[in-house]
């Protein structure tokens, strides 16, 4: 019954089997090894993107803060939503790779709309010189509280970023989640809805730690690698990130992950749907679901063992009637008993 976050499941026995099989003999270091030339092509493919630039890097931050790096100047604005993953989860990483700033956008249910982007993006670059310059958007896909961007949500922000010339990145973190939550392709999430570049994950859905950069124009390539270098973040060894990655993507074994993920948080759901006391915050699309119950159940589950966060409050002192939120993740690796054992808990 973990359900504290998809990063805490383990990695699949496939990509730990390749890391097996890539620690023999000797490899040329820092992505010159055979293996990331395969890596390279196989993103090219499922991207339908022959001419994008692909490289490795061992997490999620590290991915979102040299892309972006990347893709603005030190005194521009980075147009995200007050709960974007890089506002509320990566310790200022973004500002201090980009020496940028980050401009919210007010969220509806984790996203940000169309006319809010273009009302923030209206309100910087006011000032002339005193003030921040606009920069890119980024999208977190899937949002932060459990939310699908759809294919016409995503192409109207890009559509709105480029009425003004800027680029746009994803947020890929839970990429494949999102992906086969939508039932549509790489590069239909992507560039062909004016996604820019993304953050490609792979931790969170299996691996044991490595993130895609895949930037759609070329012309950034090169700047990418030296702010890789410079950031400390191209790995002497890296093999042991293309092992997982080519593991990762054979055989749609990504897209399987995913799809377990969100078959466990359906079947969470719709088990919590039939709970008096517990409330879902949001309608979930992918394996996040964020809920309200009381007090005095949140103490039971966890008492018996059930693991995940309650987001507002303590859950152990206070009004037993008071109303906490949590937040429940499922990765590839939860089974349907464990869902049961957890549905079986609270309805008892």
């Amino acid at each position: 019954m973990f359900f504290a976050s998809d990063n805490a499941g383990p990695a699949h026995p496939k990509v730990m089997d390749a890391l097996v099989k890539a620690n023999t003999g000797y490899a040329m270091g820092y992505g010159a090894d055979p293996i990331m030339t395969e890596v390279r092509q196989q993103i090219r493919d499922a991207f339908e993107a022959p001419e994008a630039a692909v490289y490795l890097v061992i997490n999620g931050t590290s991915a979102n803060a040299l892309l972006l790096a990347t893709m603005c100047q030190p005194w521009q604005a980075i147009f995200c939503t007050d709960v974007a993953h890089i506002h509320e989860d990566e310790c200022n990483a973004p500002e201090f790779y980009t020496q940028a700033k980050l401009s919210l956008v007010p969220a509806t249910a984790g996203k940000m709309t169309a006319d809010a982007l273009r009302a923030r993006i209206k309100a910087e670059e006011t000032r002339g010189v005193h003030g921040p310059q606009r920069g890119p958007v980024s999208v977190t896909q899937v949002t932060e509280k459990g939310t699908v961007y759809t294919l016409d949500e995503i192409k109207a922000l890009t559509d709105v970023a480029q009425e003004y010339g800027l680029p746009t990145h994803l947020d890929g973190a839970r990429f494949a989640n999102a992906l086969v939550a939508l039932g549509c392709t790489p590069a239909e999430m992507t560039w062909k809805a004016g996604i820019d570049a993304v953050s490609f994950g792979g931790t969170k859905n299996g691996a044991l730690g490595v993130e895609a950069c895949v930037i759609f124009d070329p012309k950034l390539a090169w700047e990418f690698e030296l702010r890789r270098k410079r950031g400390g973040h191209l790995l002497s060894k890296h093999r042991y990130l293309s092992a997982q990655m080519q593991a990762y993507l054979a055989d749609g074994l990504w897209l399987d992950m995913a799809r377990a993920a969100n078959a466990r948080c359906v079947q969470l759901a719709e088990g919590l749907r039939q709970h008096n006391t517990a409330r879902m915050l949001f309608d979930p699309a992918a394996n996040i679901i964020f809920f309200d119950m009381p007090r005095r159940d949140h103490q039971r589950m966890l008492a018996a063992g059930a693991v995940y966060y309650v987001m507002s409050g303590d859950p152990d002192h206070g009004d037993p009637d008071e109303m906490l939120t949590a937040r429940l993740v499922t990765d590839w690796s939860m089974t349907a008993d464990g869902v049961s054992r957890f549905l079986d808990l609270l309805h008892g």
